[in-house]
């Protein structure tokens, strides 16, 4: 009784018109700091409060949205309805959502320990969404209708679009990449795309299309992820901050001129009034446009889900449209609301591409950490006599040719930062070039690769030969890296004096380290190699087993197999 008297002492000395006074500035003080916030207020039994995260781009537009329809106060079973909306980067609720429930999310990262899991999250792109149903497939709804679209764009500075001839024309992703490569002009840069959905995107784009180069296919994607390696940003604002201020050569020189950005960072970017505008080049295919799912989280209270459902009724038809038109994004459908213009190039960015299943993306990132990462490598190439023999597959080359194809053409494919070790191998073993890094010593692999020579009359030592290399890798183990052996063989074990299969397998066991992982990659030539013998060695220590009876898909081989070099 003492508190209820309290109370209406309170009410009547006027203390709800300080309070209100007091409370309504500390509400605008949460809408800059924490997001927005509003709710329907006048005869309610209760208040559902939704808490909404969503992708800074699209935050505006869905905050002014969610207050007017606040003001029509709409209500569940009689309570009042309260949104927060708090734009937050679409990474950091993937990893607390992840972390909440004790999942892996490959290769984004711990969770920040500030980010709140939300009752409705709208990221940037459905990709998140896969990436997170592929670590489980509970973590998020199927239904995700999405609320809004923005196409991948490669952003190129004006003076740098001129030179380049890129003002109005049509480019493919082929004339990219061989410009990204080949052309001094151009200094790519991209935001990490393990937590940037531009950055999958662009992944998707480019693995995609990578069998469509035929031969230089894999060079040529390989040196265009290494140069937008070389400009990589953590963040979209380091990006942006890194294109030229001004039109000068030497400026240019040193900016970034060509980055992956969503159409809406663009036009915002020059909204701002750069001295230097960037101009969009649709590529041909369109990569996978940001969409922006709305994403009611599992699990909901039936008011909150009620709730969450008249939200996202509001967030859709002409009015919305126009909302996200004063944002430069377009509607759902791809249409432009009013205000907003589109150059002459636009509309080949308005197309839906579908969003891949979560192996495409998977796989895209795969090779992003491929060409990227750093690895610790000792190379094993088989010289006995059955690599004399001819593989029909291969124009006549025999498997020792196609094997000398294989290491040189993955050795191409590496970059300085790895490595990279070279044995040969027939009835014994003998080291080539020590494991040292390719920045100091590829001249000498190179040659030695060129001098490998089938001995006519050998056997294989494969069996004791795997083993020494395994041993040799974990002793100078090195937590930095990926570590592992690559064993490249065109026969089966034919050495009566060694190691049995059994012994081999029980002996891998016995001297592996659950926390210095070694990954065994046998790559197999020809058809005689027995793959089911080759499997129960990798099943010992980790690794894979890859048959290339093509020397034309080495490259790709090399690049799949050493995706699971994650010992890291």
């Amino acid at each position: 009784m003492r508190g209820r008297h309290r109370a209406a002492d309170l009410r009547s000395n006027g203390f709800v018109a300080l309070a209100a006074g007091m409370i309504l500035p500390l509400v605008a003080i949460g809408a800059v700091y924490g997001g927005y916030r509003a709710m329907s207020t006048s005869g309610c039994s209760g208040t559902v409060r939704l808490s909404v995260a969503t992708s800074p781009e699209i935050a505006p537009a869905i905050k002014d949205a969610a207050a007017r329809w606040l003001k029509t106060e709409p209500r569940v079973d009689n309570e009042c309805v309260a949104v927060d909306v708090t734009p937050v980067a679409s990474a950091e609720v993937a990893a607390a959502i992840a972390g909440e429930h004790g999942v892996d999310i490959p290769s984004l990262g711990q969770a920040d320990g500030k980010t709140q899991v939300p009752q409705v999250w709208i990221p940037d792109s459905s990709m998140w969404l896969q990436r997170m149903r592929a670590a489980r497939e509970d973590l998020v709804p199927q239904a995700t209708p999405s609320l809004a679209r923005s196409p991948i764009v490669l952003a190129v500075p004006e003076p740098t679009a001129k030179s380049l001839g890129w003002l109005e024309n049509k480019l493919s992703w082929k004339q990219v990449l061989q410009q990204i490569v080949g052309d001094t002009r151009i200094t790519p840069g991209i935001v990490d795309p393990n937590r940037d959905a531009v950055g999958v995107s662009t992944l998707v784009a480019m693995a995609s299309v990578r069998d469509q180069f035929g031969p230089e296919g894999d060079s040529l994607t390989v040196g265009a992820v290494k140069s937008l390696m070389a400009g990589k940003s953590e963040q979209s604002s380091g990006l942006i901050a890194r294109f030229p201020r001004d039109a000068d050569p030497r400026t240019l020189s040193t900016a970034v001129t060509l980055a992956p950005l969503s159409e809406q960072a663009l036009h915002a970017y020059n909204a701002g009034g750069p001295a230097v505008p960037l101009i969009a080049v649709y590529p041909d295919p369109a990569p996978i446009a940001l969409d922006f799912p709305f994403t009611a989280m599992p699990r909901l209270s039936p008011n909150r889900a009620a709730a969450a459902e008249q939200l996202r009724s509001v967030l859709t038809g002409s009015e919305f449209r126009n909302l996200l038109a004063a944002h430069h994004l377009r509607a759902n459908d791809g249409s432009v609301g009013a205000g907003m213009t589109l150059g002459p190039s636009a509309a080949s960015g308005g197309g839906v591409t579908p969003v891949p299943d979560p192996a495409v993306i998977n796989k895209a990132l795969q090779m992003w950490v491929e060409i990227t990462q750093p690895s610790r490598m000792l190379a094993v190439v088989d010289t006995s006599s059955a690599m004399k023999a001819s593989v029909p597959s291969a124009g006549g080359l025999t498997k020792g040719q196609v094997a000398v194809q294989a290491a040189q053409g993955g050795l191409d494919l590496f970059p300085d930062s790895w490595s990279v070790g070279l044995w040969s191998f027939s009835a014994g073993h003998h080291e080539l070039v020590p494991i040292g890094p390719l920045s100091t010593q590829r001249d000498q692999l190179r040659g030695a690769i060129a001098g490998l020579k089938p001995d006519t009359k050998a056997g294989s030592g494969l069996y004791d030969t795997i083993f020494a290399a395994y041993e040799t890798v974990q002793q100078g183990w090195d937590p930095g890296r990926g570590n592992s052996v690559v064993v490249i063989t065109g026969g089966r074990n034919n050495n009566p004096g060694g190691i049995s299969l059994d012994s081999l397998v029980s002996s891998l066991q016995k001297v592996e380290k659950p926390n210095q992982p070694v990954q065994i990659i046998i790559i197999g030539v020809g058809s005689e190699v027995n793959q089911a013998e080759l499997q129960k060695i990798v099943d010992a220590t980790g690794g894979a087993v890859f048959i290339a009876p093509d020397p034309s898909k080495i490259g790709e081989i090399f690049m799949r197999a050493l995706a699971l070099d994650d010992g890291r």
